[in-house]
């Protein structure tokens, strides 16, 4: 009796195992799409501000998936070398603020670069002012400096080089997985022969080129602020001794003239703010000399009068 529970017992763990192993095996098949199903697509709007999911349905194919955009790799080897952005502001006293200028044109274009900017004044003194801004490759950002110092005396100078080597390594590795993302979307666009689903993977395609644009245009001004070095370079002439050069007798008479009128103005101005006070302090003593008199007519003063 024994042996016949025993093995009926056997026996059921044996069609339970069978029936686990049956279950495995059908839970983990994949079941193949027919070309004519859809499949449904995924994908994130990748950069600093966030990730959105964005859902769509396509033609379902023997292509993968795009990848997402957010889960680009950074790495040092996207970029050859350290990316640096220089400029220099130089302050300089000169002869002439126009030769100055011109021979900083030259300067520029001799060292493979050129002036991006020109503004020449006169300030209060009369005096001829300048702001020059020169961009000449980064190879020769320090012999520029050396050229300019010996123009003229030097004031002031000071350099600073930014690094953007992380911001320009995290904008490649953006742009090559959106690249990567929109190559598989244009695949299964070919695949894709539903208008619905056509549509819908060309507003995927239109928002990954977007990205792409703008990412094309940061890294394009990167590499001309990195390419190319700014040096701002502030010109001015010496102070003429004794103030400023020559004299001119018509300019003192009417700075004379001015200097009157500008007085009179002041003086009504004077006139009406002090007006108010003006008015009561005659109202006041008004007031008091009428009390004085109406008190000096009383009979206790007459009385004394007599």
């Amino acid at each position: 009796m024994n042996y016949r529970i025993i093995a009926l017992l056997v026996l059921c763990i044996a069609v339970v195992a069978a029936a686990g192993c049956t279950g495995l095996t059908a839970g983990n098949s994949i079941q193949t799409s027919s070309p004519q199903e859809v499949i449904r697509v995924t994908s994130y709007d990748s950069g600093y501000g966030g990730a959105g999911e964005k859902t769509m349905w396509a033609a379902s194919s023997a292509v993968p998936a795009p990848a997402v955009a957010s889960d680009y790799v950074r790495t040092e080897s996207s970029v050859d070398d350290t990316k640096i952005i220089k400029t220099a502001d130089i302050n300089l006293e000169v002869k002439d603020v126009n030769e100055a200028a011109d021979s900083l044109k030259t300067l520029a274009a001799a060292q493979g670069g050129q002036v991006s900017s020109t503004n020449i004044r006169k300030n209060y003194n009369n005096q001829l002012t300048g702001t020059i801004v020169v961009r000449v490759p980064q190879a020769s950002f320090d012999a520029t400096i050396d050229s300019v110092k010996a123009l003229g005396t030097v004031k002031s100078i000071s350099t600073s080089g930014q690094d953007v080597t992380e911001q320009y390594v995290d904008l490649q590795a953006q742009k090559t997985s959106y690249t990567n993302q929109l190559a598989q979307y244009n695949a299964i666009m070919k695949q894709s022969t539903r208008v619905e689903d056509i549509i819908k993977v060309q507003e995927q395609i239109d928002r990954v080129q977007t990205e792409l644009d703008r990412l094309n245009g940061r890294i394009n001004y990167l590499d001309n602020r990195i390419d190319l070095s700014t040096i701002s370079v502030y010109l001015q002439e010496p102070e003429p001794v004794g103030g400023q050069a020559g004299h001119d007798f018509v300019s003192t008479i009417n700075e004379g003239i001015s200097g009157f009128l500008g007085m009179i103005d002041a003086l009504i101005i004077l006139a009406f703010t002090l007006l108010p006070l003006v008015i009561l302090g005659a109202i006041g003593y008004g007031v008091y000399r009428w009390h004085k008199g109406k008190k000096g007519s009383s009979p206790a003063t007459l009385e004394e009068k007599k």
